[in-house]
C-alpha cells in the first residue's frame, strides 16, 4: 500500500512538473517576441529580485514538512498543533517586513540595476505588487508545508496543473489584446495567490488538528529555527546558485543581457523539473523511516532514488548537449544561438547534482543537513565571487562558469562522500550501482541523436520531437534489454515494478 502511494505521488507530480514545463516552454518564446528584450528581461529581475526575500523563511517551511511528517507519524495532535500554530505566526511577521522592505526598494531600484528608463515607472510598479505576492503567500505557505508533510503531493500537483493551463490562458489573452509588462505581471500574481489558497483549502481538509492561535510557543520556535536554520542555510545558497546570476548580469551588464543567459538557463530549468519532482516525496519518507530507526530502508531509499534520478537527467542532459543548437533555435530564433555555450556550461554540472537528488532530500527529512548546508554556503559564495570576477572578461559566460565550477566540485568531491558516509555504504560500491546503467544506456542514445542531427538537420519543433522521440525509444529499448536481460521480474505489481529501480 505504501508503495502504491509512493508511486501514485511520483506519477502526480511529474504529471504537474511536465504541464509545467511544458508551459513555459511554449509561452517563454511567446512571452518575449510580445515584450522584447528588455521588458522580457525587467520581468526576470522583478521576480529574482522579490524571490530573495524566500531568505526571510529562515527554513521553517522544510521544518513545516519534517514535524508535520513526524508527528502525524506519532499521531502526537498537540505538538502538531502547536508547530503549525507558530509557523503561521512567524509567517505572520514576516509578511508585515515584507511589506515595508518591498516599499521601501521599489524607490530605489533603478539606481541599484540597469533599468532602461522608459521601465523605471512600470518596473517599481511590478515589484510593488510582487513584493505584496511574497507577503500575503508566507503565511499561507504553511498549508503547502502541511500537504508536503502529510505526503498528499497528488493533490498538490493536481490543483497546480489547473493553475499554471489558466495562467497560460490568461497571459496569452492578455498579450494579444494589448496588454504588457504590468498585466502579465497581475495575472501571475494573482493566480500565485489563488494557488496558495487552494492549498490552505486542501490543508484544512486533511490536518487532524486545528490550528490555534493558543499554541504559539516560544520553545516550538526555538527547536523549529535549530532545525530550520541550515535549511535556511541551503535556502540562501540555493538562491545564491541558482538566481544571484540575473542580478549580477543586471548590475555589470545590462538589463537586456539578462534574456541571453535566461535563455539557457531556462531549458536546465525545465530540464530538473522532473527530477525535483521524483526526489521530493524522500524528504517525508526519509523523516517517517528515521523517526522508526529503520536504517536499512533509508539505504535502500538512498541507493535506489539516486538511481532513478540518473536514469531522469542523464538522457535529458545528452539530449540538450547534442541537439540544443537546434532548440534554442526553433525555440525561441536563430539570434539567440549563443545562449548554446551558457546551456552547456550549465546543465552539465546541474545534471551531476541532479542526479544525487535523493541525497539531498534524506538529508533534509534526517535531519543532518548541518554541514551540507555549510558546504553549499560556501558554494553559493564561490560562485557570487566567481560570476563577480569573471563577468566583467567574459560577459554572460564568466557568470555561467561563476556557477558551474563551484557546483561540480559540490557533486564531486563532497556529496557522494558525506551521504555514505552518513549511512554506512561503501563509495565506490554507490558509484557503481547507481549510476552504471544510466550511464551505459546513454551512449547509444547519445549516437543515434548525434546521427540523425547529422544527417537530417531540422529547424522546427515539430521535426526536433521526432528527433528527441527516436533517442528517446533507443534509451527505454536499452532499458528494457537491460532490466529483462539482468534478471528482473517482469513488472506486473508495484512491488516488482519498484525492483527495476533496485541497484544490484
Amino acid at each position: 500500500m505504501r508503495l502504491k502511494q509512493d508511486v501514485k505521488n511520483v506519477t502526480a507530480t511529474w504529471l504537474g512538473l511536465l504541464i509545467h514545463a511544458a508551459v513555459g516552454f511554449l509561452l517563454s518564446p511567446f512571452i518575449l517576441h510580445r515584450l522584447r528584450d528588455e521588458a522580457f528581461s525587467v520581468w526576470i529581475l522583478v521576480f529574482v529580485l522579490t524571490g530573495y526575500f524566500g531568505l526571510l523563511d529562515l527554513g521553517i517551511r522544510s521544518a513545516i514538512v519534517k514535524y508535520t511528517a513526524k508527528f502525524t507519524a506519532l499521531h502526537d495532535s498537540e505538538q502538531l498543533s502547536c508547530h503549525l500554530g507558530t509557523s503561521l505566526a512567524f509567517y505572520v511577521l514576516v509578511a508585515f517586513f515584507v511589506l515595508l522592505t518591498t516599499a521601501i526598494g521599489s524607490m530605489y531600484l533603478h539606481s541599484l540595476f540597469k533599468v532602461p528608463t522608459g521601465l523605471i515607472r512600470t518596473a517599481r510598479i511590478l515589484f510593488l505588487l510582487s513584493g505584496i505576492s511574497v507577503a500575503c503567500a508566507f503565511p499561507l505557505s504553511v498549508f503547502a508545508g502541511v500537504l508536503e508533510g502529510l505526503q498528499k503531493f497528488s493533490w498538490l500537483q493536481l490543483s497546480q496543473i489547473g493553475v499554471t493551463l489558466l495562467r497560460a490562458v490568461l497571459i496569452v489573452v492578455a498579450l494579444t489584446y494589448g496588454g504588457g509588462l504590468l498585466a502579465i505581471g497581475i495575472i501571475t500574481i494573482a493566480l500565485s495567490l489563488l494557488s496558495y489558497s487552494i492549498f490552505l483549502w486542501m490543508a484544512m481538509r486533511f490536518l487532524p488538528v486545528r490550528i490555534r492561535w493558543a499554541h504559539v510557543d516560544k520553545r516550538t520556535f526555538r527547536e523549529m529555527a535549530s532545525y530550520g536554520v541550515f535549511a535556511f542555510a541551503i535556502l540562501a545558497a540555493e538562491k545564491l546558485r541558482f538566481q544571484s546570476d540575473a542580478i549580477v548580469i543586471g548590475a555589470f551588464l545590462s538589463a537586456s543581457a539578462i534574456t541571453l543567459f535566461s535563455i539557457g538557463s531556462k531549458l536546465v530549468e525545465y530540464a530538473s523539473y522532473a527530477v525535483r519532482g521524483m526526489s521530493q516525496i524522500f524528504t517525508p519518507m526519509s523523516s517517517e523511516f528515521h523517526a522508526a530507526g529503520d536504517v536499512d530502508r533509508l539505504r535502500r531509499a538512498f541507493l535506489a532514488g539516486n538511481r532513478a534520478c540518473a536514469l531522469i537527467a542523464f538522457p535529458l542532459c545528452v539530449t540538450l548537449v547534442i541537439l540544443g543548437k537546434p532548440i534554442i533555435a526553433s525555440w525561441v530564433g536563430a539570434r539567440y544561438l549563443s545562449s548554446y555555450y551558457v546551456l552547456v556550461l550549465l546543465i552539465v554540472p546541474r545534471t551531476v547534482y541532479l542526479a544525487q537528488s535523493t541525497s539531498t532530500r534524506i538529508l533534509l527529512g534526517m535531519g543532518h543537513h548541518r554541514v551540507f548546508a555549510s558546504v553549499l554556503l560556501l558554494e553559493g559564495a564561490g560562485n557570487l565571487f566567481l560570476s563577480v570576477w569573471l563577468v566583467r572578461p567574459l560577459g554572460v559566460l564568466g557568470v555561467a562558469l561563476g556557477t558551474a565550477i563551484p557546483m561540480i566540485c559540490t557533486s564531486v568531491f563532497f556529496l557522494p562522500r558525506h551521504l555514505c558516509s552518513r549511512l554506512d555504504v561503501p563509495l565506490l560500491g554507490f558509484v557503481r550501482r547507481a549510476y552504471s546503467l544510466p550511464l551505459i544506456l546513454c551512449l547509444p542514445m547519445a549516437a543515434a541523436l548525434w546521427v540523425v542531427g547529422v544527417q537530417f538537420p531540422v529547424h522546427s519543433i515539430a521535426g526536433l520531437a521526432l528527433q528527441i522521440s527516436f533517442g528517446g525509444i533507443v534509451y527505454v529499448l536499452g532499458f528494457a534489454v537491460a532490466v529483462f536481460k539482468g534478471g528482473f521480474p517482469q513488472p506486473r505489481t508495484w512491488q516488482a515494478f519498484a525492483q527495476l529501480l533496485e541497484p544490484k
